[in-house]
């Protein structure tokens, strides 16, 4: 009863209230999520989204948004997502496949606004990301925009990453910078 009351009627009211039109796939849902935007969003095979024995469970909700026509979402196959997770994507954010993302973790691919106080109304500046295969995210992290994760390597728990990350490697630290081959 406690999961039906304030999860799946949760989980329905996000889908009911999300406006995005251009949705591929078939994410198995166990955290409410709210896909909103004019832009399409492309789930593979086999992705998650939300962790029943993890915190924000019953409190939060996760959030993609795809703002433009031409924005472009793609999470590949086998992909699990912790809860109170977001994206909000202005071009194009992808996840490769086999990747592990944690609790509260955010990708952007813009800054949300010029940082010149005269621009601030004005559209800001979008740079692609990238999450290669295999890649394995901790939690409270922040992806920001043009950043490219080479495959196999881990981004650690509170790391901001402002600049791509090699392949095999672990990087921690706001900003994130390397501190193990792996």
């Amino acid at each position: 009863m406690k999961n039906f009351l304030f999860v799946w009627l949760r989980i329905f009211k996000y889908k009911w209230l999300s406006n995005c039109k251009r949705i591929e796939g078939y994410p198995n849902v166990f955290h409410p999520v709210l896909i909103n935007g004019k832009g399409k969003v492309v789930f593979g095979s086999n992705v998650q989204i939300g962790v029943i024995n993890s915190p924000y469970y019953y409190s939060h909700y996760s959030y993609l948004e795809a703002r433009h026509e031409t924005s472009l979402i793609t999470i590949g196959n086998n992909v699990s997502i912790n809860n109170a997770f977001s994206i909000v994507c202005f071009s194009k954010i992808s996840i490769s496949d086999d990747v592990l993302i944690g609790v509260n973790c955010s990708i952007l691919d813009n800054d949300g606004h010029q940082l010149s106080p005269d621009k601030r109304n004005e559209e800001p500046v979008s740079e692609q990301v990238h999450i290669g295969k295999n890649v394995f995210i901790g939690n409270n992290v922040t992806i920001l925009k043009g950043v490219e994760i080479g495959k196999n390597s881990v981004v650690a728990n509170g790391s901001v990453v402002t600049s791509s990350v090699p392949e095999n490697v672990v990087v921690a630290g706001v900003p994130a910078k390397i501190i193990k081959q792996l």
